[in-house]
């Protein structure tokens, strides 16, 4: 059996449309807030780029260990309890970050960030998925441009913040009220997961590996986001010899980002999860492709927007089709490949780093132009088992 849903009352799916919405942007705000302050950090206690890195590693460590716990939970009390929950716990960490007095229980504070920062990224893409499953129309794409659109709003704000002269804790407190403040909204629009259809063992194991396969297709479109995000503007100057474009690397990339996830949910209604798919891999190589092939400035300028619009649906669609998987919990599905995509941002750019060093960036760029290959050639087909209804006994 597949999980059955059935669709949501007008008003109930629009609020709930509505409030994952705002959990979202808010997600994005605080996001880009904690990265235009973490030279903040390292200018407070002096921290040498390894201990800055630590730093860095702290919030991620927290978010990684607990995508499977927080997965469970959402399982058992569902995403809505969940969403509301984590919202107090993430205005919290994020309203005391500036106020630790010392290095170290700043690093135990980022911690505390990154698990909270996990559970309400988990909780409200669970959501999203909930809310999609009674809806007629797409909207997993949508809510990440707007994680997107609320990144660009909380680093236009913060950079006019900063130059106010506004107190780094004073940002971070008023931060910690807009997430507490947009949870406590929020929360009582948000819906009740459906209900887990049983099913056998041997399909239930089925999902499971399943789940694994497109965790590590997930894996690999953030490998590729990753790398995009932070060796741009050095290939543009490094390899492409123009160091006045090279600011715009990362622009360029993230403006197709955010027009292929405004357009995703329109295209993949019309196209299907399975062409949309295929259709982004193909973009997207022939993106890296071009920017590699054809190291001139405007050629992988435009190579950088084809891989934002390439890449910009991977994750939603992954996202979606986890929780599309029978006898698995929509949380805990997304948790798991989640938990392997976050590991592909964080070793992708690590991975290009170690290679380039010995090969050149060109040649560790191909090892991106690799993983978009695999999903754009490979990707439908586990996406097909994926969603495809089991046989009938």
């Amino acid at each position: 059996m597949q999980r059955q849903t059935l669709p949501l009352p007008a008003a109930t799916g629009n609020g709930a449309r509505y409030a994952t919405m705002a959990l979202f942007f808010v997600a994005g705000a605080t996001y880009a807030t904690w990265g235009i302050h973490i030279p903040t950090l390292r200018d407070r206690f002096a921290l040498s780029p390894a201990w800055l890195s630590v730093a860095m590693f702290a919030v991620a460590l927290g978010a990684i260990v607990a995508m499977q716990p927080v997965g469970k939970l959402i399982a058992r009390a569902g995403s809505d309890r969940v969403a509301g929950y984590a919202a107090w716990c993430f205005a919290a960490t994020t309203a005391l970050l500036m106020l630790m007095p010392g290095l170290w229980p700043t690093l135990v504070m980022l911690i505390g960030f990154g698990i909270a920062n996990a559970a309400y990224d988990v909780a409200m893409n669970a959501q999203a998925a909930t809310v999609e499953a009674g809806s007629d129309k797409p909207i997993m794409s949508t809510l990440h441009g707007l994680f997107s659109i609320g990144g660009m709003v909380g680093a236009s704000v913060g950079g006019l913040v900063i130059s106010l002269g506004v107190p780094p804790w004073l940002h971070f407190v008023g931060m910690g009220l807009l997430i507490a403040i947009t949870g406590l909204v929020a929360r009582p629009k948000l819906i009740a997961d459906p209900a887990v259809s049983a099913v056998s063992a041997d399909k239930h194991a089925h999902a499971g590996r399943l789940l694994w396969v497109i965790g590590i297709l997930a894996f690999l479109g953030l490998v590729a986001e990753g790398a995009m995000y932070d060796w741009t503007a050095i290939y543009l100057r490094d390899v492409a010899k123009s160091a006045a474009l090279a600011s715009f690397g990362y622009a360029t990339f993230s403006g197709g980002m955010a027009v292929g996830r405004f357009s995703g949910d329109a295209l993949r209604a019309r196209l299907g999860m399975l062409r949309l798919l295929m259709l982004s891999g193909s973009i997207g190589l022939a993106g890296i492709v071009l920017a590699l092939a054809w190291p001139n400035p405007w050629a992988a300028l435009l190579g950088f927007l084809l891989m934002g619009l390439g890449c910009a649906n991977l994750v939603p669609i992954f996202f979606v089709a986890a929780s599309r998987l029978p006898g698995l919990h929509a949380g805990e599905a997304i948790a798991a490949v989640a938990r392997l995509a976050y590991v592909g941002m964080l070793i992708g750019p690590v991975l290009i780093g170690f290679v380039a060093e010995h090969a050149g960036l060109r040649t560790a760029l191909w090892l991106v132009a690799l993983s978009i290959a695999w999903i754009a050639i490979d990707g439908s087909r586990v996406l097909k088992k994926a969603i495809a209804p089991p046989p009938q006994p």
